[in-house]
């Protein structure tokens, strides 16, 4: 999620486990912050000459549950050289701070829906609950508060508060998940598809509008559903699943391009295609503003002149944003145009 949600659930923890001792619930809170931002890191692990290197590593080792003691051990030790000597704080207390702060990262990425490889090593597959955006405010914003108030009034109840609330806000954003995912079997029912596939996953900002993405017969269908009293079916449009033989024939298997498809496939869990409007870009279909286009928000672009080593490049899209923001927020408010 956003480094501002994953800084206030790695201080909301720690906040809610200790007790009203003189500063104790403050420096929690900031350990925590700290140390919840730490698995993050991992975005310095790039290369200029392979641009899908980053994405290969993030949410990756530095995510796994297994990694969360060496994590809060590496950020307490840290900040106790940097700032825990100078408060005459125990490097016991610092390490249990870091180590709840730390611990949330994973499990709080895991609720969105990129992926996240909880069981690295043992497993490289990624999970993803797909119940929440990677910014929420309607999450964030109280949980933020709290975790304020409770550092100045020294008092563990407002972080168990804040815990209390995303443990709520995650109930209700499954109970959504689980809707759209009805909605979106039945629509394709209704237009007499077999589903070979299916993802939904929440727009930006919110649970109440979500993106569904089903494949059927080589093709994937993009609807926009709005979940609750009234639901609302916002149709969309259709677009062929990526066939590497058939979009790009030129590219050959063995290819550093290829592997890169390859790759981009994988990350993407398989849900790829090419970009209607760049026949050299290959597109994740899952990713975008609104929830019934294919104006994905990043995308690889091969070229057919490209040496047998070269790499594909990675380019992302954010042209517009704040008028297609603009755009989601009618069809959250179900606004007729």
């Amino acid at each position: 999620m956003d480094p501002i949600t994953q800084g206030v659930m790695g201080a909301a923890l720690p906040q809610a486990a200790t007790t009203s001792q003189r500063g104790s619930v403050a420096l929690a809170g900031c350990f925590g912050f700290l140390a919840g931002l730490a698995a993050d890191l991992d975005v310095f692990i790039r290369s200029a000459e392979d641009p899908l290197l980053f994405l290969e590593y993030h949410r990756q080792f530095t995510h796994s549950l297994l990694f969360i003691p060496l994590g809060g051990l590496i950020s307490a030790t840290i900040l106790q050289v940097l700032i825990g000597k100078r408060l005459r704080l125990s490097f016991s207390r610092t390490l249990l701070f870091c180590t709840l702060g730390y611990g949330t990262h994973g499990l709080l990425d895991f609720a969105t829906s990129y992926g996240t490889m909880l069981f690295w090593p043992f497993s490289h597959e990624r999970y993803a609950a797909n119940i929440i955006s990677i910014v929420d405010p309607f999450l964030t914003v109280p949980v933020a508060l709290l975790v304020v108030v409770s550092g100045l009034r020294r008092s563990p109840l407002f972080a168990r508060i804040a815990l209390a609330w995303v443990c709520v806000y995650l109930t209700l954003a499954t109970i959504q998940h689980n809707a759209a995912m009805q909605m979106a079997r039945e629509l394709a029912s209704a237009r007499g598809h077999t589903i070979e596939r299916v993802t939904v996953k929440p727009t930006f900002g919110n649970i109440f509008v979500w993106k569904s993405v089903y494949e059927s017969k080589g093709r994937f269908y993009l609807d926009g559903l709005r979940v609750g009293v009234a639901p609302i079916i916002y149709p969309g449009t259709s677009i062929a699943r990526l066939d590497p033989s058939r979009d790009f024939p030129w590219i050959s298997s063995t290819s550093q391009q290829f592997r890169d498809l390859v790759r981009f496939d994988k990350l993407s869990q398989g849900f790829v295609a090419r970009d209607p409007n760049d026949p050299n870009a290959v597109i994740d279909v899952r990713y975008s503003f609104l929830p019934n286009t294919v104006a994905a928000l990043w995308s690889i672009v091969l070229a057919a002149g490209a040496a047998p080593d070269e790499h594909a490049s990675y380019q992302t899209n954010r042209r517009s944003a704040r008028l297609k923001l603009a755009m989601l927020w009618r069809l959250i408010v179900a606004e007729q145009n």
